[in-house]
């Protein structure tokens, strides 16, 4: 099919000569001038006789030279995604003339992305500049400031969209790590291309960076560690290490092997983290509490067992409980690599 996120293509474009299904074709309407669309269902005369390209060979033109990090949506990314892609393809001719691709290929980027405030929750025009050449993404507070207000290692810098947990249709999520902990910065921008060539710039960043770190590796290995999306998010109640205290209601969001939780979803700052190891390390996931524990609202508790302790936790919907041990499972049942240990053995350390 014409988009590497269609299921069923059962709709046709007559202008571009391929087939998509039902949620493409209805992207392929925002560019009328470009695509005319058609179900397969429908009659047909002979004048709208599809130009004779196939999927195949539309593929081969428009597709010719998309960058290896460039990130190529599925049907359950968010749906600005999954147009830019379409327009970057038929509209822009993205891929098939290489000078298109500098606003994300330069190894440098810089602009004004609207940030929210850490205290007051305001958006606020903040300058962003992204420099593979020292390694790191900073943003100033004031447009005339030498110092960065912060600066973000593209080692550890992952971005995810999240239109809904932000409230903005461009909303994006932008981690790191600052002492070993994670850092939250949310930002958004009015235009979707300026917001996915951020997007993008970050992970041409981030394969560049790869690539000298790990030089044996192939593309296919290292564009899984581009960026990633969180496991799983929402809300749980937690009890504290000695499990006397009440429990309290908590976001969480689940990022590889980091169970982080806070108060509210747009903090910046995590309360805690949780390492969830693999079951040859002694970590395991129960459904359900132990007998004695007191103190909780919700019905469908959850114990996940490490080597030092207990974690509990309650969930609101036997479906949300389901959900979250599903996603502990598919992290406990994966080996650990040499440099997880390494992060196990901080927080173990944590005081």
């Amino acid at each position: 099919s014409c988009c590497s996120f269609c299921c069923e293509p059962d709709w046709a474009s007559l202008t571009l000569g391929v087939f998509v299904c039902q949620a493409c074709s209805l992207l392929h309407r925002s560019i009328p001038h470009i695509s005319r669309v058609k179900s397969v269902q429908d009659t047909w005369d002979a004048s709208e006789l599809v130009a004779a390209m196939g999927n195949s060979a539309a593929k081969a033109k428009y597709e010719q030279k998309v960058p290896a990090f460039y990130y190529r949506p599925t049907h359950t990314d968010c749906k600005l995604l999954r147009e830019q892609w379409i327009r970057a393809k038929y509209e822009r001719n993205e891929f098939e003339f290489i000078e298109k691709q500098e606003p994300y290929s330069a190894g440098y980027r810089e602009g004004f992305l609207w940030k929210r405030g850490r205290d007051n929750g305001q958006f606020l025009s903040r300058k962003f500049v992204l420099s593979e050449r020292e390694g790191a993404l900073k943003y100033f507070n004031k447009q005339d400031a030498r110092d960065p207000k912060a600066v973000m290692k593209i080692e550890t810098l992952n971005a995810t969209f999240q239109p809904a947990k932000i409230g903005n249709p461009c909303g994006l999520q932008i981690t790191y790590l600052k002492d070993n902990s994670t850092r939250n910065i949310f930002v958004y921008h009015s235009d979707a291309k300026e917001m996915v060539d951020w997007f993008n710039a970050i992970r041409a960043a981030r394969f560049h960076y790869l690539q000298v770190a790990f030089p044996g590796a192939s593309d296919e290995e290292l564009v899984p560690k581009l960026t990633r999306n969180f496991m799983k998010e929402g809300f749980m109640e937690k009890t504290g290490p000695k499990h006397t205290e009440g429990f309290k209601k908590r976001w969480f969001t689940m990022d590889d092997r980091r169970l982080m939780y806070f108060k509210d979803p747009l903090d910046a700052y995590a309360r805690g983290e949780v390492f969830i190891g693999s079951k040859e390390n002694s970590y395991t996931v129960l459904s359900g509490l132990p007998p004695s524990t007191q103190g909780y609202h919700w019905n469908h508790g959850i114990t996940i067992v490490t080597p030092d302790r207990k974690f509990l936790f309650a969930c609101e919907t036997e479906a949300e409980q389901r959900d979250w041990i599903a996603a502990f499972q598919r992290v406990i049942n994966r080996p650990m690599r040499p440099q997880e240990y390494a992060v196990e053995a901080h927080f173990k350390h944590k005081p």
